[in-house]
């Protein structure tokens, strides 16, 4: 693709693939040279064939700043406010196991500041992947979005409304539940409405619950995200979960059909879409001048057991500029098993990555090196 400049990305692709044993990865770039598009390792492991632009590729967690945008959406057009407790639209969802539906917000959920438990790791959801003969006998169990709610009250709350940052899916569940309270449509429907529309985003959609393929050309997904045999997901916390992940060098497993109906939002996109999807959120370009004010008040996430030197705003973040002291930096992210997709740009959204490998996170270095090569900044872990 057209573009200059780029080599130390390249550098960085290589050097994923030959250190942290990533099969596969891809990134684009957009910025005032034009498009750049790097790849190095493979698509698939067993034919050699090699990855390419324009793969459908599940968004994971980056997926929450699009049910952000559709809240936000909805409080421009006079149909919620934000600050609305969860009560007003859901009642008596929260009023369950220590939560107070009548103190926690709309803002506290997309936040991450509303005291919820951190989803993610909870035993019920994590049981079923623990392992690879679990994951094999649950890869493709449907989680409906009453089930996520269900869980997201399991246990107790970890602090008080807008306290601090805790990431939590179970805020995005709900938000996702208002949404279709609101409107009377489906989540589906009102992503692809406020969100998919507007910003042209033609490879990216929602996926049904029951669809575990892809509607495009994909690379195969491959995971060592298990842990250690005997380990009670029980006992996983923020803290300790790297010690319980199985011994390194084990063959990574094939995960690419995988029913992925717990995630926040389940959205699958390409690099292209989400460079265009981060530049419309970071420049202002989708919400009005109020939203998008809302959107990037941020919070700090430091002693969060999450991604390090970053503050959150509204289903997005940015990279905290009293420990860099570069530009402005900000996006989205996710990972889970097969996958990690990044997408960063400046506020002013004249410069964007999107990235993505096909496995999990192996470490922050990556990111890191990544925005040290395009943006400049240098970051310590």
């Amino acid at each position: 693709m057209t573009g200059k400049g780029h080599e130390k990305t390249q550098h960085v692709l290589e050097w994923a693939v030959a250190e942290l044993e990533i099969p596969g990865i891809v990134a684009e770039v957009k910025d005032t040279d034009g498009l750049w598009f790097g790849t190095a390792g493979v698509a698939d492991l067993t034919t050699g064939a090699r990855r390419g632009p324009g793969e459908c590729l599940p968004i994971g967690s980056a997926a929450k700043a699009f049910t952000a945008a559709a809240i936000l959406t909805l409080e421009a057009e006079g149909r919620l406010d934000i600050e609305d407790p969860v009560n007003r639209w859901l009642p008596g969802l929260l009023n369950a196991g220590g939560y107070d539906g009548d103190s926690i917000t709309i803002r506290h959920l997309l936040s991450n500041t509303g005291g919820l438990f951190a989803t993610g790791l909870a035993p019920e959801l994590v049981a079923g992947y623990a392992s690879r003969s679990r994951f094999a006998e649950h890869r493709f169990d449907v989680w409906t979005l009453d089930d996520l709610l269900r869980l997201t009250v399991s246990q107790p709350p970890v602090g008080q409304p807008g306290e601090r940052f805790v990431y939590a899916n179970g805020g995005f569940s709900i938000a996702r539940a208002i949404i279709e309270k609101v409107t009377g449509h489906t989540y589906a429907d009102e992503i692809e409405r406020t969100v998919i529309r507007p910003l042209g985003l033609t490879a990216t959609y929602v996926r049904p619950e029951g669809e575990t393929g892809y509607r495009g050309p994909h690379p195969r997904a491959y995971s060592t995200q298990f842990y250690k045999d005997g380990v009670d997901p029980a006992s996983v916390t923020p803290e300790n979960w790297e010690s319980m992940m199985e011994e390194p060098g084990l063959e990574p497993l094939d995960v690419t059909e995988f029913n992925t109906s717990w995630e926040t939002g389940n959205l699958v996109s390409t690099t292209g879409d989400m460079i265009r999807f981060v530049n419309a959120v970071a420049g202002g370009g989708l919400l009005p001048p109020a939203q998008h004010r809302k959107m990037w008040t941020t919070v700090s996430t430091e002693g969060a057991g999450w991604l390090p030197h970053t503050r959150y705003g509204l289903g997005l973040f940015e990279l905290d500029r009293a420990v860099t002291g570069g530009p402005t930096v900000c996006g989205v992210a996710g990972s889970y098993w097969g996958h990690m997709f990044c997408a960063l740009g400046t506020s002013d959204g004249e410069h964007t990555i999107a990235f993505h490998t096909n496995t999990e996170a192996k470490s922050w270095d990556l990111l890191f090196k990544i925005v040290e090569a395009e943006f400049g900044i240098t970051i310590g872990a």
